[in-house]
């Protein structure tokens, strides 16, 4: 299936304006709340680490053909290394920084 330029441009523009949208609702809804409650805080506090982990995961942990796990050893590695990393000091560019780090470094050596 395939579209022509005008229709392609369309979809783009309607993902972005759904994408502002929701985006603008978050800001207006949280501007008009004096006191957001601890609740939404605290899961809030969560979507660091889960946007990261969603990002991570797959390109460490892949599904071949058959549905078999495969997984690289040095990206297993640097995975354990920035999961501790994240784990002691919850900063999450020290993670991607120290991760990197140690792709790099057990690429090396592997």
């Amino acid at each position: 299936m395939s579209y022509d330029a005008t229709t392609l441009w369309g979809i783009v523009a309607a993902v972005g304006v759904i994408t502002l949208a929701l985006r603008l609702s978050f800001i207006l809804l949280f501007g008009r709340v004096d006191d957001i409650p601890n609740r939404v805080e605290r899961t809030l506090e969560l979507v660091p680490a889960a946007v990261l982990a969603a990002l991570v995961v797959p390109a460490v942990v892949a599904l071949d053909t058959s549905l078999a796990l495969q997984a690289e050893p040095a990206k297993v590695v640097a995975a354990v290394v920035a999961a501790a990393v994240a784990w002691r000091t919850e900063n999450v560019l020290a993670t991607i920084a120290v991760g990197m780090g140690a792709l790099w470094l057990v690429g090396m050596v592997v």
